[in-house]
């Protein structure tokens, strides 16, 4: 049986060479689980690190009966390593927040009040503790980003969401489509809930991201966005006699 099924929320938490991350990634977790308003578990997702990430993660889910992985033989990004924890799930509620914890898990219980009736609660980063430059990207991205889709989304490069499992899962996820997710939830009339929520400086590592990533992927991804959005097939089944 899948450990999964027997919590109400699954906190995805992709890793990728954040060997120096993952003992706070552990601290933070043990805090938050006991006083979690949903009864929860974390899956580490290794994203084919080249670092010592996986023995790490490895003894963190040994000594954590909540804790669980599951690790890629190689590197093949976010939206993947998202999809496979998402595939993976099997309870109510997916969330998810990233290893460098520039949020914070104690969040989620703010998303928690409303997860019962938005199919997609995400965090807004209030006071986001990035440089002047990182924030100038991603409000381009951001901007041209809601041109396209027209999704409402004030952050959606904000690490910090909860989802409705069976809606994460009929997501068409490719590279890049995380940054998507609420236009994507939208396409299955799904309904969204913004809540802000606390940002935090990165302490360890180094980010992922950069001027490429940032706008010139985003700018792509819209137009493959647009173009699924066209031909998104979407139905639900009333009855049957199979």
């Amino acid at each position: 049986m899948n450990k999964t099924s027997q919590y109400d929320l699954t906190i995805i938490v992709p890793v990728f060479n954040e060997e120096l991350s993952l003992p706070r990634v552990e601290q933070a977790m043990q805090a938050f689980l006991p006083v979690s308003k949903l009864k929860a578990c974390v899956l580490l997702v290794n994203d084919g690190s080249r670092d010592d990430s996986l023995r790490i993660i490895q003894s963190i889910c040994e000594r954590n009966a909540d804790m669980f992985y599951i690790s890629f033989t190689e590197n093949c990004g976010l939206s993947a390593a998202m999809k496979a924890g998402i595939d993976t799930a099997e309870s109510r509620y997916v969330g998810y927040i990233d290893a460098d914890l520039q949020t914070t898990p104690e969040d989620f219980n703010l998303l928690a009040d409303h997860v019962g009736d938005y199919q997609l609660v995400m965090g807004i980063r209030a006071g986001r503790k990035d440089s002047f430059f990182k924030n100038l990207q991603s409000r381009i991205a951001n901007g041209f980003r809601n041109m396209m889709t027209h999704d409402g989304a004030k952050d959606t490069g904000c690490p910090l969401k909860i989802m409705w499992t069976d809606y994460a899962k009929r997501i068409p996820f490719f590279t890049g489509m995380h940054r998507f997710l609420p236009a994507l939830i939208q396409l299955q009339r799904g309904r969204m809930m913004q809540i802000p929520v606390r940002h935090f400086p990165r302490t360890e590592g180094v980010s992922k991201y950069h001027l490429w990533n940032r706008l010139a992927g985003p700018f792509k991804d819209c137009f493959a966005y647009r173009w699924m959005k066209k031909r998104y097939i979407n139905y639900r089944v009333g009855e049957g006699n199979v």
